[in-house]
């Protein structure tokens, strides 16, 4: 369902992986969108008939509110420094250009801001994860994005909006970076490869289709939701390598798994995964709406 009064949309980092799809969900729905892209050469974005603007976060131009048509809802997907998450660039300039950024549109009269955040807030905390647990981020990146959440948290209190932090766990689907599990994958078999290289697949993640995602975070920004943090999510663990045999039967791809060629990763526990109660809330109440 859409609110009958959003009319303009604005997506930053729209040329990116999430943003794509985005663009393609906007689509489908009678609304003017306005896509904020980093690079003017970006041609995929023109496909999805937004009106395209191109400028740079860190320097914007005077009035930008107002130079982007004064929109009633801004999807912030944009973000700088990844994928490296160790980066002190996330903190020390991403979140003071970001919150810079946003606070100048809130004050200027944007009214509904969905925010792309990260499980990583979570730091290394076991099992499944949600929404009220304590947050202790143990890597800049997620220390920048809890700090941007707490910083807009603030700004609420005395300039009034709708705010929605999307906290997204993992993703995969077409137009992921190539240094992703998905798509090295399907590198590897494009080669002709006999064997995929990966970890021992014994982590238990939470996956979810970037189509879905972008699905669940128009449907936030569309109805202009208010809701806090909210785990975008399955809900459901999976071990990595089931989730990669999966890919690979569902596709027919001949290729054997080359099991414990890398190490775990540090920065991540071994299992855990969202808890979506808040997430299918929402949907239940858009339903019933309808």
């Amino acid at each position: 369902m859409m609110a009958d009064s959003t009319k303009l949309v604005l997506v930053t980092g729209a040329g990116g992986f999430i943003g794509r799809h985005v663009l393609s969900e906007l689509s489908r729905h009678p609304v003017d969108v306005i896509a904020l892209v980093r690079d003017a050469r970006n041609t995929i974005v023109a496909a999805f008939g937004a009106e395209i603007v191109h400028f740079d976060l860190q320097n914007p131009p005077e009035n930008v509110f107002d130079l982007l048509g004064r929109p009633e809802v801004l999807i912030h997907l944009a973000w700088g420094g990844l994928p490296n998450y160790r980066s002190l660039h996330h903190f020390e300039q991403e979140l003071p250009m970001q919150y810079h950024f946003l606070s100048g549109l809130i004050r200027a009269g944007l009214s509904s801001l969905v925010v792309s955040g990260t499980c990583f807030e979570y730091g290394m905390q076991s099992g499944q994860l949600g929404e009220e647990m304590d947050i202790c981020p143990n890597n800049p990146y997620g220390y920048a994005k809890d700090a941007l959440r707490r910083q807009l948290e603030y700004l609420r209190a005395t300039q009034p909006f709708a705010l929605t932090w999307a906290r997204l766990f993992y993703l995969y689907g077409e137009g992921q970076a190539e240094n992703s599990l998905w798509t090295q994958l399907k590198l590897s078999v494009g080669r002709g490869d006999k064997q995929f290289n990966m970890s021992g697949g014994e982590q238990l993640r939470d996956y979810l289709h970037v189509s879905d995602v972008a699905k669940y975070i128009v449907m936030m920004a569309l109805n202009k939701a208010d809701i806090g943090v909210v785990n975008i999510c399955s809900g459901k663990p999976i071990s990595v390598r089931s989730l990669v045999e999966g890919w690979i039967k569902e596709n027919g791809w001949k290729i054997k798994l080359n099991l414990g060629y890398f190490t775990y990763p540090d920065y991540e526990p071994m299992a855990f995964w969202g808890d979506r109660s808040r997430l299918d809330r929402f949907l239940n109440d858009i339903k019933d709406k309808e």
